[in-house]
């Protein structure tokens, strides 16, 4: 039987030009209680994605038309913020940090099972949702995690679904250590095969968007051999 312990499920766009997993995603998608949209191309999603403000978009990277990185840059510029799940045949660590980088959520490689991509899509939706109503204000610092928006002494600081959820993570353990490895596991996920270099790179630009000077930050240190902590400002 499908399962129904949620009273409303989410909507899901699925944006695949290969007609029997497009077909085969949507068929498991709506047995699972998801409404389900498709589209066979970038531009055609792209459109997709904009009008209906679907709740997660399981999008290609290769894609007639319009292909997936070029889809989700074009969401994030016009600060449309649903969650984004690629799915790819390149299973090169630089194309998932492009993916990521961005404002990809999640990066799955093909051949994938349909049980695996469920459960990414329920964790992504998740770790959305467990933001609701919640706000974070730290010295110049405030973070919307309902609104999912960030303002540095009053100016808006426009980041990636994944820069936000990265700053989130190190402002809700304020003080705290936090290895590499357990940034990639609670942001990510623990089935995101990163390295230490993904990190670093979302580091350094949360650093050019939220430091006065990115060489000396005030938020965002480096603890030398392990990782990096979130240090409010100094009075």
């Amino acid at each position: 039987m499908a399962n129904n312990s949620n009273k409303k499920k989410a909507r899901v766009l699925i944006v695949e030009d290969d007609s029997s997993l497009l077909f085969g995603l949507k068929k498991n998608l709506q047995f699972e209680g998801y409404e389900v949209l498709t589209a066979a191309d970038g531009e055609a999603g792209l459109g997709l994605a904009v009008d209906e403000r679907p709740d997660i978009i399981i999008l290609d990277v290769m894609l007639p038309r319009m292909n997936g990185f070029e889809v989700c840059e074009v969401l994030r510029s016009n600060k449309v913020e649903t969650p984004v799940i690629f799915l790819t045949a390149k299973a090169l660590e630089s194309d998932k940090v492009t993916g990521l980088t961005l404002g990809g959520d999640d990066y799955m490689t093909k051949p994938f099972s349909v049980a695996e991509l469920l459960a990414r899509i329920q964790t992504v939706l998740r770790r959305v949702n467990a933001s609701e109503g919640e706000k974070l204000t730290i010295g110049p610092l405030q973070i919307d995690l309902s609104g999912r928006s960030v303002l540095l002494e009053g100016k808006e600081v426009n980041l990636t679904t994944k820069e936000f959820e990265l700053l989130c993570f190190m402002a809700r353990n304020i003080g705290k250590v936090l290895p590499r490895e357990r940034i990639l596991q609670k942001v990510w996920g623990y089935n995101y095969y990163g390295t230490a270099r993904t990190i670093d790179n979302f580091i350094n630009r949360l650093r050019q968007k939220i430091e006065e000077n990115p060489l000396e930050p005030r938020f965002l240190l480096t603890v030398r051999g392990v990782g990096y902590k979130f240090r409010p400002p100094q009075s």
